[in-house]
């Protein structure tokens, strides 16, 4: 199985699909290590020599679950700090995106008629697409996608058409820099809800995950044993759900907030261009 097929199966599942997976998973390799645990008692004929022996061997033990589990816990910490760093990243770019289409329309209240009232529809209209592609979930609907693009080039198209009437200005590069920002803004938004944590991390992260419940149930033996492992299991589904639920930006129930977007058409909806016409007493 390629990476990209596995991050494909990993999107396409829900995700209580896939904590039943992983929490199957583990108690298969709990139960494996509890049951070679069993075979080796069985098969043994005689027990360690004097009672150092037995502890001897209980300290080994217990250092070896201490070590499989930090390295778990390392790799985990790892794995999630990939999943909120793409978070952040997504999150982040809302409120720059807010602020370069805020930036923009105040900007073209400083351009003549007709151009000024057609660049703030657009703007308007860009902003409300935006607002609604922040909130949809997977899959997407084509028509928003196609809508989100057309506006783009009707906003540049009407750029072009306003530049020469704004040339002469020194304001004129600062304007078309933020148009500039406005249209980039969409391909840096598009991308980090593409990017996810490489599915190589998630499969060593199982693999190593697999590994570690096995030793488990090798190593505690008893009731309380088996409890305890259980409950290091279940936490451990847990915060693997959570890194999958941070990892899928239009699916997950962790998703970033789009306020700043909802903030900004607030304020649209008070900045008509009429508004920047009346001169205060």
């Amino acid at each position: 199985m390629t990476n990209e097929t596995f991050e494909r199966l990993l999107s396409a599942a829900q995700l209580w699909q896939v904590g039943l997976v992983i929490l199957i998973g583990l108690l298969a390799a709990a139960t494996v290590g509890y049951t070679t645990r069993r075979w080796r008692d069985a098969r043994r004929k005689q027990l360690l020599a004097g009672e150092s022996g037995e502890e001897e061997a209980e300290d080994q033990e217990g250092y070896l679950v201490s070590s499989v589990l930090g390295l778990l816990a390392l790799l985990l910490g790892f794995t999630f700090a990939l999943a909120v760093d793409r978070f952040d990243a997504r999150r982040g770019f809302v409120l720059e995106e807010a602020n370069a289409i805020g930036t923009a329309y105040l900007r073209t209240q400083l351009l003549e008629a007709p151009h000024r009232e057609r660049l703030s529809r657009l703007l308007v209209e860009y902003t409300d697409n935006r607002l609604e592609l922040g909130h949809a979930k997977e899959p997407v609907p084509p028509e928003m996608l196609e809508r989100n693009n057309r506006l783009i080039t009707q906003l540049w198209q009407a750029t072009v058409a306003a530049f020469p009437s704004i040339k002469e200005y020194d304001f004129s590069s600062s304007y078309l820099e933020s148009m500039n920002t406005v249209i980039d803004l969409d391909t840096s938004r598009k991308t980090a809800r593409r990017a996810h944590v490489p599915a190589s991390v998630f499969i060593v992260l199982g693999i190593y995950a697999i590994g570690t419940a096995a030793v488990l149930g090798y190593v505690l033996v008893g009731v309380r044993g088996r409890i305890a492992a259980a409950a290091v299991m279940a936490l451990f589904a847990l915060s693997f759900l959570l890194i999958i639920d941070i990892d899928r930006p239009t699916l997950g129930t962790v998703r970033e907030s789009q306020d700043p977007i909802q903030w900004l058409r607030t304020s649209l909806q008070s900045w008509q261009p009429d508004v920047f016409d009346q001169v205060p007493p």
